[in-house]
């Protein structure tokens, strides 16, 4: 229990410390340690726990989605949008089917992103 209080004052210390562009990266790799909790419990066939964290990781994107200017952004931010409720509607998908190969395809969509979103 110490080291999970720890942990949670080192994580909120981090948000509180990161630059916008750290946030979002703090988001992608939320999301994608979600989706790895549900491929995990979806291999011991835990269903569950896969719907939580395919829940968790929807909350995520769909916050991603929240930070978008679309007012600055222009096509970047109406093309992020789209490619989000496209990884939306496909984790709901994945969530109702209980399908392991969907949850992989969002995955690696979520770190292609976040790795784009560090080279910028």
């Amino acid at each position: 229990m110490y080291n999970r209080n720890i942990k949670n004052i080192y994580q909120e210390n981090q948000i509180l410390m990161a630059s916008p562009k750290q946030l979002i990266v703090l988001l992608y790799d939320g999301c994608i340690k979600k989706l790895k909790l549900a491929e995990f419990a979806l291999a011991e066939k835990k269903f569950e726990e896969v719907n939580a964290n395919l829940i968790k990781a929807q909350n995520i994107v769909q916050e991603l989605k929240n930070t978008l200017n679309h007012a600055e952004g222009g096509d970047v931010a109406q093309n992020l949008d789209e490619l989000y409720n496209y990884i939306l509607s496909g984790m709901i998908q994945a969530n109702v089917s209980k399908d392991a190969m969907l949850i992989r395809k969002y995955r690696a969509m979520i770190e292609d992103l976040r790795e784009a979103w560090i080279q910028i």
